[in-house]
């Protein structure tokens, strides 16, 4: 047998604190990075917001139920609550409230009208280009500057910022459905 000394013990219970908060199932501030093949920059985390701003008409009941997703697993391809895709993610939601959506990115984007950046307003829907060239990622616009999705293939449905970092860079644009 062997004894560990102070400094080797505690290299162990951090280690093993990454090793397992890394895979807490739901816990947002622990999920991946947030789209595959992205990085954030070092010493930054995604934002999370706890609350959507409020909303009017079909907007509050699309923000809530949206929101209510929070941690539902990714799954490629998927679409419906035992785990979404992006597009799947925002189709289903809306779907909830009668309006019908394309499946799939690129044909979401052609849906509703063109808004400009600044006048998006929550249940607007926010584009991306992440893994292809032109519109590739979707969100639901909350206000603020946040929008909620189901971001990669180790994430789970979760609130971020889109207006710095990761997602300004690869801002497409916003649509509006009504």
């Amino acid at each position: 047998m062997f004894r560990l000394r102070g400094s080797a013990v505690a290299a162990l219970v951090i280690l093993g604190t990454l090793a397992t908060g890394c895979a807490a199932k739901g816990d947002v501030a622990a999920t991946p990075r947030p789209f595959p093949g992205a990085s954030l920059p070092p010493g930054s985390a995604p934002a999370v917001a706890t609350e959507a701003p409020p909303a009017e008409g079909i907007q509050l009941p699309l923000i809530s139920l949206a929101l209510s997703l929070r941690g539902t697993p990714y799954r490629n391809g998927g679409s419906d609550p035992s785990g979404f895709d992006c597009s799947g993610f925002v189709q289903w939601v809306f779907a909830q409230q009668g309006l019908t959506l394309p499946r799939e990115v690129r044909q979401q984007y052609r849906v509703g009208d063109d808004i400009d950046d600044d006048d998006v307003k929550p249940g607007d829907l926010v584009f991306f280009e992440t893994v292809s060239r032109g519109a590739s990622h979707v969100g639901i616009a909350l206000g603020g500057g946040e929008f909620v999705h189901a971001p990669s293939s180790n994430g789970v449905v979760r609130v971020e910022r889109y207006t710095s970092g990761y997602w300004a860079d690869r801002w497409v644009g916003a649509r509006r459905v009504s």
